[in-house]
């Protein structure tokens, strides 16, 4: 018997798979390195991925 499939990930439409960035804050450090802090995806919390409500639904039941 066959198994169905389930539909891969999508990318996540907010930050469109890009879920994680550096956003400078604008000095440098005493090694002359810039100063940075890491912002992640609110949408996909940091996954990148977009998975819909029916495959979200059905894992928790598992």
């Amino acid at each position: 018997m066959e198994q169905p499939r389930t539909a891969p990930p999508r990318i996540c439409p907010n930050c469109d798979g890009f879920s994680a960035v550096a956003i400078t804050l604008g000095g440098r450090d005493r090694a002359g390195t810039r100063r940075t802090i890491t912002a992640h995806c609110p949408a996909c919390h940091g996954t990148g991925k977009h998975f819909s409500r029916r495959a979200v639904i059905a894992s928790a039941g598992r």
